[in-house]
């Protein structure tokens, strides 16, 4: 018989459950103590409950912490922690320290549907959506994670894609009886599926990100397919009568491309875009990725495109790129190889790839 994991239930999923096998409703609280804020790894940790009910826990639950089978640490510090899934396929998290925060970029999927043409999580394609106690693992089971101070999911996979398991990870994240968050220390970032988006918008006040890369739509739809399906103007659009002044931030992200996104005609249509909307964007360097015939675009170039965004109003910053010789940056989570030496196959491949546009 299969046991349930704890770390992934509400309160009242616990309440519901130890009541079922005769077990006293205030064992609900203890239990939710344990494993949210106290953080053990197992049933034989909860030592204010009695030997007798733990035998009960152990027979029906177990925690559900999965330490990550392997950790990777780049020059700048960032960290990328592998986790195996219960199906055996694998995950990528990324630890990223900077002065006095700790974010920790989550993923939600295994692959992804999406497909974007400058991200290799895409280039793996979909297999399968991580439930909430595989989200929650990830924040639980990385190094310093009681020293975690922002969640972004911006790792792989689209998060609106699995919106019930993020979102039931998210209220576990802030609930009183949980690490009670506040819902401002996470980011949710979307390529922008509208009626999952609309939900998100109703039903959170975390901070948004929108993956944009491009103002012209029929430019986007050459390197993101989802353009077809949600166009970026019926994104923006709903976006609009949202309050973004207060509770929660809205960003957008656009990676720039050589030649292709990066020239002050496409941070002049971008201006016109996003115009009356109080947002900050984030511009963001592209990393060379196998199989992509895209390059990145100059860093004059960048700052050039900042300094137009700037002189119209907008907070537009360029983000630092961090874990690039790890493939911890973004756009490069990808699992699809797991063999010894992948990584290094790859980033040989990368290296030529530069080579070759040098």
């Amino acid at each position: 018989m299969s046991k349930h994991y704890l770390l992934g239930m509400t309160l009242a999923e616990i309440t519901e459950a130890i009541l079922s096998f005769g077990l006293p409703k205030f064992t609900a609280k203890q239990i939710a103590d344990w494993v949210y804020i106290k953080r053990v790894d197992s049933i034989d940790g909860m030592t204010n409950i009695s030997l007798r009910n733990r035998d009960v826990l152990k027979k029906h639950f177990q925690v559900g912490r999965v330490q990550p089978v392997d950790i990777q640490t780049s020059v700048d510090g960032t960290q990328k922690m592998l986790f195996q899934t219960v199906s055996g396929a694998f995950i990528e998290s990324v630890n990223i320290p900077e002065d006095d925060r700790l974010t920790l970029c989550v993923s939600s999927q295994i692959g992804c549907k999406m497909n974007c043409d400058f991200c290799m999580t895409g280039k793996m394609g979909f297999k399968g959506n991580l439930s909430t106690n595989e989200i929650l693992n990830q924040i639980y089971s990385v190094p310093n994670a009681d020293k975690l101070t922002n969640i972004v999911f911006m790792g792989m996979g689209e998060p609106l894609d699995n919106y019930d398991n993020v979102m039931k990870a998210i209220e576990l994240l802030t609930a009183d009886y949980g690490l009670a968050w506040s819902p401002k220390r996470i980011t949710l970032s979307t390529i922008g599926i509208v009626p999952k988006l609309k939900r998100f918008l109703d039903e959170s006040t975390c901070h948004l990100a929108v993956s944009l890369h491009s103002p012209l739509s029929v430019q986007r739809q050459t390197f993101m397919p989802v353009e077809k399906a949600y166009p970026m103007n019926d994104v923006i659009e709903l976006l609009r009568p949202y309050d973004w002044s207060r509770q929660r931030r809205l960003s957008f992200e656009y990676i720039m491309f050589d030649g292709i996104n990066d020239s002050l005609i496409y941070a002049r249509e971008l201006a016109k875009l996003l115009s009356g909307l109080d947002c900050r964007i984030n511009l963001i360097r592209f990393h060379v990725i196998p199989q992509s015939e895209l390059k990145p675009a100059s860093d004059g170039t960048m700052i050039r495109f900042r300094d137009f965004l700037s002189s119209k109003g907008f907070i537009c910053t360029i983000r630092a790129s961090r874990g690039e010789d790890i493939f911890a940056a973004c756009g490069m989570l990808s699992t699809e190889k797991q063999s010894n030496g992948n990584r290094s196959e790859e980033m040989a491949q990368v290296n030529k790839i530069e080579t070759n546009n040098n």
